[in-house]
């Protein structure tokens, strides 16, 4: 092997480590979290015991407040630190159904776009060199329909929201589409919950218990279903035609 052939071996394991470093980063960062426990400012105690606090900063310094949440609802994102619900319902206490759903919707699809960046750059393309006919065809096949098929998954979150960023990656999804249909996907669940967390005064006044899961009534679960047929519409409509279309060449 000459010189020039390792000196290039030598780069490429270079650079491989340094796609990896965002990756990493974000792991360190979840390492952090759980080992100091400091998700335990994501939960609905937390809200109550603070309520006060929080409300009164919101009206002394709203932009402040705003900013603040946005930042530390995208880093939670970006981490993949449980607590996404409580953090909605937070936002819509503190600012109302509309602005908290917005200030939601925005933060956590860019904490998501972070780790879909993450993860496309250290793993999406290193994969995709090495992916075998198999691999290609799935990819070929989610790409073909990403929009409605990340729609459908971020309607109802049947895979928790830090696997669906990497899937995306993995597959090949472009930043536009995972963007847009990350977006756009949240926006009903996270109006649900911040529209909870906007009537949650009373129930933060006194001692009831409050569980997220009782948030997803039946009838919030039909509409997101609903939703998600709709979105998943297009696709069904595209494997038929291209069923009819390959039937009738044969």
């Amino acid at each position: 092997m000459s010189g020039d052939d390792t000196a290039n071996e030598k780069a490429n394991a270079r650079f491989s480590f340094r796609r990896l470093v965002p990756l990493v980063v974000l792991v360190a960062g979840l390492g952090i979290v759980l080992i100091f426990d400091l998700d335990r400012y994501l939960a609905f105690d937390a809200l109550k015991n603070n309520r006060e606090v929080l409300s009164e900063w919101v009206v002394q310094q709203r932009l402040a407040a705003i900013a603040s949440f946005l930042a530390i609802y995208a880093v939670a994102t970006a981490l993949s630190v449980p607590g996404a619900a409580i953090l909605t319902m937070a936002g819509g206490f503190l600012f109302g159904a509309a602005l908290g759903t917005l200030c939601s919707v925005v933060a956590a699809t860019l904490g998501a776009v972070v780790v879909f960046s993450a993860a496309k750059t250290g793993l999406g393309e290193p994969l995709k060199a090495k992916a075998g006919p198999r691999l290609k065809k799935m990819e070929a096949g989610f790409r073909e329909n990403a929009f409605n098929y990340l729609l459908i998954l971020r309607l109802i979150p049947v895979f928790p929201f830090w696997l669906v960023n990497l899937a995306s990656a993995l597959l090949g999804v472009s930043a536009r589409t995972f963007l847009a249909a990350t977006f756009i996907g949240i926006i009903p669940g996270g109006f649900v919950y911040a529209l909870v967390g906007a009537g949650l005064g009373s129930l933060l006044e006194g001692q009831e218990d409050f569980s997220v899961s009782a948030v997803l009534t039946p009838e919030i679960i039909a509409a997101l279903i609903g939703l998600a047929a709709l979105s998943a519409l297009p696709v069904i409509y595209r494997r038929w035609k291209s069923t009819r279309r390959s039937r009738s060449d044969d």
